[in-house]
């Protein structure tokens, strides 16, 4: 049961125990940013003014005037922590930005309490209010301003077991409201302050990499907690020669350090970012941040702050939102499914990209449930140092798993991850990509099975190697064989055995891309018309085209395709010109299987290539696909024994520090 604003303000007084701000409210640092309805909500105006007037006591008349609600106007704006609310309009901070979630900190902190103080003036009502795990709204407690107020609000994190946030509305009187400023802050009796080092890993990508350090230098509270902030360089092309870095180097002094080494990877650079943050022993946490993003740098504070007040050692990450489409959210929280070994949302009913133009906070139910989940991108990650220390660095595996691989081993290790609702970046979302075909196709092979090696709980990996085998009939009745050489490849690899893992980060990138002269399908011309105009054929089922076959057919229309694809010779005017033009997103694998020969677009939509069946390829790749498989299926038990023994080794900082020295620039 919440006070009132009397009791709130005479317990305030009387309390010793000092209060620690944990997050600001705060408006976008661009104005006209498209990311504004992350920050501030106007859709909502009083239902029932009656309802409002009897919560605000002499102020119900200016509750009443809120019928009219106006959108937000980036003019109102009165820099990043201050807003007009214009006359008999409502604006809710019920936003991802701005709501104080407070199920995560009721879970995983040590909190039991959150304080909200406002600052308002001109004439209105303010009014908080929360959520449960279910998403069903309660008014907690209003109060109407006619000049400036500072309210503060003591507020339990008691009712948030399963879910559910805290957040306020201001609703204008006849001439307007101003939010001067608002914080949500909670109980520091043991005043700890954690330091942070922030490493970005980079491979030419110098203009974004430079806007990401002139957002945390910019911001005051970021320069407070930070120790340092390296930047991992593996490009060629380097941020020390962007324009404007001598400037902001000169401004940050010693806070920042660049390191340079050679290309190895994602992992390579987050393990050198939380090496060389170890070894200098002045932080209690490395944040990781990749290099294309946009960052929300208060989003820092918040990450530290909480990691602060956690129970026990905890690895804290932030979203991702969508680079190009701002207020799309690309996961809420992500674990990796026992059983197939891939990952999955967090919640059975969580959205994917889900936009917060479209269906803000307050109206989205699953939004309201926490997730909790199993590993955090390291888009934007804290990893506390004493983990660093007890469980080492990431796994050798250049990129792909490298994040959720460690999260696993983290929570073996009784260090659990929390993806933190109002921290994130924007970050180019998968939407924009196909990393499962050409070269990468190698590192999600041989990097999921090696986690599933380590972490799966089933005796042979649960649904992996069939799922593998199935990808491989996938990629080649669609003739992408380039990206199937490089999931033979990784294969290989892995019964290779785990000691050539570091030797490999070097060198096996260059040679899977050396690989696409001997392949048609990774060979990628930026316009379609460098190919040779497709030549029309008869169609297949009388016009109307191919079609997914039911799952009851799955298996004879597999057996029958594979059977037609390694025996039926190719066409000879399929071999001279495509017969078709498929965009990327008609590519799928049962509409391939029906071709000879087509050109294909890319995810991008920057290129295509010319996909030309091959039987010969087809029957040599299919049978070292079944040979490779069986053996992995046979020697799962030995490897796994194999691999677990060597992690420990291959993420130890002997190791890691042997690879720095070898790919010294």
């Amino acid at each position: 049961m919440s006070t009132t604003a009397t009791d709130t303000v005479s317990q305030a007084a009387s309390s010793r125990s000092p209060y620690r701000v944990v997050q600001r409210v705060i408006l976008p640092l661009e104005a006209d940013s498209d990311s504004v309805p992350l920050y501030v909500d106007a859709g909502a105006t009083f239902l029932d003014s009656r309802r409002d007037a009897a919560g605000a006591g002499e102020g119900g008349a200016l509750a009443g005037q809120a019928g009219r609600a106006e959108a937000v106007q980036s003019s109102d704006f009165r820099g990043r922590f201050s807003t007009m609310v214009r006359p008999s309009a409502r604006v809710s901070f019920a936003t991802y930005f701005n709501a104080f979630p407070a199920s995560y900190w009721r879970r995983w902190t040590t909190v039991r309490s959150v304080r909200l103080e406002v600052s308002v003036s001109g004439a209105g009502v303010l009014a908080v209010y929360r959520s449960n795990a279910k998403g069903a709204q309660q008014r907690v407690e209003s109060v109407a301003f006619d000049g400036a107020l500072t309210q503060a609000f003591d507020l339990p994190l008691a009712p948030f077991g399963d879910g559910g946030w805290y957040w306020f509305d201001v609703v204008g009187g006849a001439e307007g409201a101003l939010l001067e400023s608002a914080h949500w802050a909670v109980p520091d009796p043991g005043g700890k302050r954690g330091r942070a080092s922030l490493a970005i890993t980079t491979f030419n990508r110098p203009d974004y990499c430079l806007r990401t350090i002139e957002a945390v230098w910019a911001a005051d509270t970021v320069r407070d907690l930070l120790d340092e902030l390296l930047v991992i360089d593996q490009g060629t092309q380097l941020v020390a020669d962007e324009e404007g870095f001598a400037d902001v180097a000169a401004r940050m002094g010693e806070q920042l350090r660049v390191v340079r080494q050679g290309n190895i990877g994602g992992s390579g650079g987050f393990s050198r970012g939380m090496y060389e943050v170890v070894r200098a022993g002045r932080s209690d946490y490395v944040v990781l941040l990749d290099d294309d993003i946009v960052l929300e740098p208060e989003s820092l504070t918040r990450l530290v702050a909480f990691a602060d007040f956690a129970r026990r050692p905890t690895l804290v990450g932030g979203h991702m939102f969508d680079m190009y489409n701002r207020t799309v959210l690309h996961t809420f929280g992500e674990v990796v499914d026992p059983w197939r070994f891939q990952p999955r949302p967090a919640q059975e009913d969580m959205e994917l990209g889900h936009d917060f133009a479209r269906s803000n906070l307050r109206t989205t139910g699953w939004l309201h449930r926490r997730a909790d989940v199993d590993y955090n991108g390291w888009w934007m990650t804290l990893i506390p140092t004493e983990v660093i220390r007890e469980i080492g660095l990431s796994l050798p595996l250049f990129i792909k798993w490298d994040d959720s691989e460690y999260s696993l081993r983290a929570s073996k290790a009784g260090y659990p991850t929390v993806s933190l609702p109002g921290a994130a970046v924007w970050h180019i979302s998968w939407v924009d990509k196909d990393d499962l075909v050409g070269w990468q196709a190698y590192f999600h092979e041989r990097n999921r099975v090696i986690a599933a090696l380590l972490h799966s709980l089933y005796d042979r990996g649960g649904r992996v190697i069939r799922e593998s085998a199935y990808m491989d009939v996938k990629h080649l009745i669609s003739m992408q064989y380039y990206s199937e050489q490089g999931r033979l490849t990784a294969l290989r690899d892995v019964l290779a055995g785990p000691d050539r893992l570091h030797e490999l980060l070097g060198a096996r990138l260059g040679e899977i891309r050396a690989l696409t002269a001997q392949f048609s399908d990774a060979q990628l011309k930026p316009d379609v018309d460098a190919f040779p105009a497709p030549r029309r054929h008869k169609p297949r089922h009388k016009g109307h085209g191919p079609h997914q076959p039911a799952r009851i057919a799955l298996a004879p229309w597999a057996a029958k395709t594979v059977l037609r694809q390694t025996l039926r010779p190719v066409a000879e005017e399929a071999r001279e010109r495509p017969q078709a033009l498929i965009a990327h997103q008609d590519a799928r694998w049962w509409r391939l299987a029906q071709y000879d020969s087509a050109v294909v677009s890319n995810a991008e939509g920057t290129a295509a290539a010319w996909y030309r069946r091959d039987p010969r390829q087809v029957r040599t790749m299919l049978a070292e696909g079944i040979e490779l498989h069986r053996r992995l299926l046979t020697e799962w038990p030995r490897l796994r024994q194999r691999y677990q023994d060597a992690a420990p080794r291959l993420a130890s900082f002997e190791a890691w520090e042997e690879t720095f020295r070898r790919h010294a620039v």
